[in-house]
């Protein structure tokens, strides 16, 4: 037997008073990482909500420059959302990236190749993976560092992009050391060369001035 039809009046509806600004604040974090696909991306979304955990939403409104070559959906502000996401932890788990990059409506098997230049079983030191999605945006050591000070540094966009030399050395050894080809006395000479760029400063940091200069004496 059917249910009769429900009369509802406008006395009888409860909506919440939170859900007006929570759905305003979802409108604009869409609009802002405009996602490939709304409703995986809207999953992730309302599910690091309810854990309190960052959001998968982009800084700003970023259009994707990319070629056939290294159109590989990934691109700065989203590695950047993953570095917000991750970088809590020094080491990443890896079921826990895949989620979350599957989230961001990234295709599954670019993570997997990814992964490959520096195979792992179950977790990654997150700065190592950080470093490998550098790569993978410019595709030269020289544009993965740049990539990297831009998304590490705390200064406001558009500024000189500074992060520790420090960790720019970390990084800098690590994808180097992945290229056979690239003599190791090179690494270290041109490391040599930045560390005397900036040995005058009392806070150790570098940024993207010092790395040119100090590229264009090797």
């Amino acid at each position: 037997m059917p249910l009769p039809d429900t009369m509802f009046c406008a006395q009888q509806i409860h909506i919440p008073p939170e859900l007006p600004d929570i759905l305003k604040q979802f409108t604009k974090a869409a609009i802002r990482t405009q996602p490939a696909d709304v409703l995986q991306w809207s999953a992730g979304y309302f599910s690091a909500l309810s854990r309190g955990e960052p959001l998968p939403v982009k800084d700003r409104l970023e259009m994707p420059v990319a070629t056939q070559k290294t159109d590989t959906g990934l691109t700065q502000g989203l590695l950047k959302v993953l570095h917000k996401q991750c970088s809590h932890k020094e080491y990443v788990e890896l079921a826990d990236l895949e989620q979350k990059w599957r989230n961001l409506c990234l295709p599954t098997e670019k993570l997997r190749a990814l992964l490959q230049l520096d195979p792992c079983e179950k977790k990654m030191e997150w700065i190592k993976f950080l470093a490998l999605g550098c790569s993978m945006l410019g595709g030269s050591l020289n544009s993965a560092m740049k990539n990297l000070c831009q998304i590490l540094t705390t200064d406001p966009e558009g500024g000189p992009a500074r992060i520790s030399f420090k960790t720019f050395s970390y990084v800098y050894r690590y994808l180097a050391g992945l290229d056979a080809d690239l003599p190791r006395s090179d690494i270290e000479s041109y490391l040599d060369n930045l560390k005397e760029n900036i040995e005058s400063r009392k806070n150790g940091m570098i940024g993207l001035s010092d790395f040119f200069v100090a590229k264009r004496k090797i």
